[in-house]
């Protein structure tokens, strides 16, 4: 094992290591139930086997990046690999084997428990008595319901490899190096497009995940109006910790970097310094969401003012934006064009701009030349998932040119944002941002506003408001 530099200790002396070795009680668990997804992840296996015969598939899940010196970033699976397999462990592979009679053998390659005859579970630094224990094998095997091998393997597995084989690139560089002679660039694209696709519709485990999330942040979304008087007197930060405590105590973590955005900071869309201060009159923008231990994420947003009370400009801006959610929303059916909710929210968003005198012409000719992109900048949704922009990977034909279906799960988050330094608006428009963004669940009947829990309309986020601030 590789020694820290300027560690306290230069050397293991042989009567250390044998010491360490012995002594240790039986840990290894027995009669393990398989994960929640176990069924799903397998259908989904099936999935990719079907689609594609004869070929060898290989979906790393990724290694740990190192964020200063000998300090590591959290680990989080790649999206692909773990949608296959439910499991979220560093360095692990998934291998999908031609089988000569059709279909596939899939297994996972893992890494072992550390090993104690070498003294890798106290010396290195990725050791079970440093940074906990991991599954053996067999217990994988129990959970995942599929065979386990160790991963310090897979490289040379993959090398003999004889026959077509299919990647998913970009996750981890020893895999790649591994069938570097294997592999096309076209080949390994197509792969990742369908494994993007095969998220668009969602089985009932990721429905039930994604029900999890919205609750959980519902509940973050209301921890952050009880302490914003905290906020007031330190900065945008407090909010943010606020709604990570509460992320990280139900689920996983936050599903992307919160959006806690006070004042002019509401204009940029992705503000996420969240350094800011938090003034009574201003509005806050909170665009966050609670990623569940499985992964899955919310992605909700609210525009509240800081002081409980909307002023009348305030509310005419919000109210403007909700009357396009609302557009958006009800547009959003089976059988309705994905593209539909977008540009019902865009036409409400441009007759209302069209009515202040904030642009000229009609409603018609601003649509057609996008004039109202100035203020509304943004696309008004986007699928949701396990990745809070899931399925980005997928043919444009079968996203944004689709035909919506039961299952499908997207976000509505219309918004009209005036920037701080745009002359072309009334001075007392200018530093407002308002968007308004919930997750919504096509079914079979229409569909289902999934962080309903939270209000939208302007007197009832008034009303809910002082409620919590009693």
């Amino acid at each position: 094992m590789k020694q820290r530099k300027n560690g306290l200790y230069p050397a293991v002396s042989d009567e250390l290591a044998a010491v360490m070795k012995s002594g240790w009680a039986d840990t290894e668990r027995r009669g393990l139930e398989p994960i929640p997804q176990a069924r799903q992840t397998a259908a989904r296996r099936a999935a990719v086997s079907a689609r594609f015969p004869g070929e060898r598939i290989v979906v790393p899940a990724g290694n740990l990046r190192r964020r200063s010196n000998d300090t590591d970033y959290p680990f989080r699976a790649a999206t692909e690999y773990a949608h296959l397999t439910g499991d979220q462990t560093q360095d692990a592979v998934l291998v999908l084997e031609p089988l000569a009679e059709g279909g596939h053998e899939a297994t996972a390659y893992l890494l072992p428990r550390s090993d104690r005859e070498n003294g890798e579970f106290w010396l290195h630094g990725q050791g079970e008595l440093w940074v906990g224990r991991r599954n053996s094998l067999a217990e994988g095997e129990q959970l995942l319901g599929l065979p386990c091998r160790d991963v310090r393997t897979v490289a040379d597995v993959l090398r003999e490899a004889t026959g077509p084989v299919r990647v998913v690139r970009g996750h981890d560089a020893g895999v790649e190096a591994a069938l570097t002679d294997k592999v096309t660039a076209e080949r390994d694209r197509e792969l990742t497009v369908f494994l993007s696709e095969l998220r668009l519709v969602k089985d009932d485990f990721e429905i039930t995940e994604l029900e999890q999330a919205c609750a959980s942040t519902a509940r973050g979304f209301e921890d952050v109006v009880k302490v914003l008087d905290k906020a007031e007197a330190t900065s945008e930060r407090w909010i943010e910790g606020t709604f990570f405590l509460r992320a990280r105590v139900e689920g996983n973590d936050v599903g992307y970097g919160s959006i806690c955005a006070s004042g002019p900071h509401a204009t940029t869309l992705h503000w996420v310094r969240n350094d800011g201060p938090v003034r009574s009159g201003d509005l806050l923008l909170l665009d966050a969401g609670v990623e569940t231990r499985h992964l899955y994420t919310a992605d909700v947003t609210r525009t509240l003012p800081v002081n409980g009370s909307f002023t009348p400009l305030q509310r005419k801006i919000y109210d403007a934006v909700y009357a396009a959610q609302e557009a958006g929303i009800a547009a959003v059916k089976p059988g309705a064009a994905y593209r539909d909710f977008h540009d019902a929210a865009q036409r409400v968003l441009a007759e209302h701009l069209v009515a202040w005198g904030l642009l000229e012409g009609t409603v018609e000719r601003v649509l057609e030349l996008g004039l109202q992109r100035r203020w509304t900048l943004h696309g008004t949704g986007h699928m949701l998932g396990i990745d809070v922009h899931d399925c980005a990977h997928a043919r444009t034909e079968a996203y944004v040119d689709c035909t919506l279906e039961p299952g499908m799960v997207l976000t509505v988050e219309p918004g009209l944002y005036f920037q701080a330094d745009d002359v072309t608006v009334p001075e007392e428009y200018r530093g407002i941002g308002v968007r308004i963004e919930d997750d919504i669940l096509v079914t079979a009947g229409g569909n289902r506003n999934l962080s309903a829990a939270l209000p939208r309309a302007s007197a009832e986020v008034e009303s809910w408001m002082a409620g919590l601030r009693g």
